[in-house]
């Protein structure tokens, strides 16, 4: 036994390949439900509500497996305020751009592995120099959108639901003295960049693909 306890980020699943790799590493692994963000009472995003514990009942029951963390409804007004210090960070924008121009474990976050070529509207570097809040989101999801700006929200609610995510894992983290780890390199260095640029307690462990 390690003694050491790991909030999986960002998603609410793990492949079972990484699973097993966790679990030779940590204790338990902590797992988040799904995430349904409202961004206004009308608008948001919806998940399947799946859990870990469905596909192995056996190491939920051993607490090898923790789930149940909610992390879906409304963003609280402290939500708001670390989603928007993202969006106006050039350097988290930038890594967030270049993932989800290059990389396919980033982008199936969004899109399934045989759908990825709809993500090609949001491909330009103008997307990078494209200022945005929650404020302004929240505002363009309560109007009629022509073909340009519903591609300009739909960009603007992928960073929210990474940034959002990211910071339920501080949360979730910091609240039950978890590490936080990851299989997937971009959100690890997303996540750093919070950590680092907010000065936050924290202990991030990506795994590599092949190795420890």
């Amino acid at each position: 036994m390690t003694g050491r306890d790991a909030l999986y980020h960002p998603f609410h699943l793990c492949p079972p390949e990484s699973l097993e790799r966790f679990l030779a590493r940590y204790d338990a692994i902590h797992f988040r439900d799904y995430m349904a963000i409202q961004l206004t009472p009308l608008s948001g995003t919806m998940a399947y509500p799946d859990r870990m514990g469905d596909t192995y009942p056996h190491l939920l029951e051993e607490g090898r497996i923790v789930q149940g963390h909610n992390v879906s409804g409304p963003l609280s007004a402290e939500m708001d305020a670390r989603i928007d210090r993202d969006l106006k960070d050039r350097e988290w924008r930038e890594i967030f751009h270049l993932a989800l121009r290059h990389e396919p474990r980033f982008r199936r976050g969004f899109v399934e592995r045989n759908e990825e070529k709809v993500l090609a509207p949001w491909m330009s570097d103008r997307w990078l120099a494209w200022p945005v809040t929650l404020a302004d989101l929240r505002q363009m999801s309560r109007l009629k959108l022509d073909p340009e700006r519903a591609e300009a929200l739909e960009y603007g609610m992928m960073m929210v639901k990474t940034s959002s995510a990211l910071w339920y894992t501080v949360k979730l983290c910091q609240r039950h003295g978890l590490e936080a780890t990851t299989d997937s390199p971009a959100h690890d260095r997303l996540l750093r960049r919070i950590i680092a640029r907010d000065r936050l307690e924290l202990q991030a462990f990506l795994l590599k693909s092949g190795s420890d």
